[in-house]
């Protein structure tokens, strides 16, 4: 995928730097609560389900459908001008976690809730961080 123009970039805090980390080798990777085994997403000190900071992390299959979206037409926040149309889209992964990102690739305007759809990484220009975005599945 070819590489996004240059972006605000994210800031990989502790907790969340593996998860950054990840995306640069191209993997979509989730925190799991190693005492509880509840999946957890956006990364955390503390699992939300039991309060234990006992926690790993799971490379997620990259799979799941829209749960909600819009499509951002104009007066996009500063860096992403250049972009519209674009579209945010909340995805629930197949793993039970949600993730808010962007769907791209041909029709991205024209998605659904429930459309089933997979992650593929872009890379922001003048940086080593990838994003992790979301392309619709195409029927086989």
């Amino acid at each position: 995928m070819n590489p996004l123009p240059a972006r605000p970039l994210p800031r990989p805090t502790t907790w969340s730097a593996p998860f950054w980390e990840a995306a640069k080798q191209g993997r979509l990777s989730i925190q799991v609560c190693n005492s509880c085994q509840k999946p957890i997403m956006y990364p955390k000190q503390f699992c939300p389900g039991c309060l234990s900071d006992d926690l790993g992390w799971m490379t997620s299959q990259g799979h799941g459908e829209v749960y909600t979206f819009t499509v951002q037409e104009r007066g996009a926040p500063t860096g992403f001008a250049d972009c519209v149309p674009y579209v945010l889209a909340v995805i629930r992964l197949d793993e039970g976690v949600q993730l808010l990102s962007n769907i791209v690739g041909e029709g991205a305007i024209n998605i659904s809730c429930g459309d089933r759809v997979s992650v593929e990484f872009m890379t922001i220009s003048g940086s080593d961080f990838a994003l992790p975005v979301f392309r619709r599945d195409t029927a086989e």
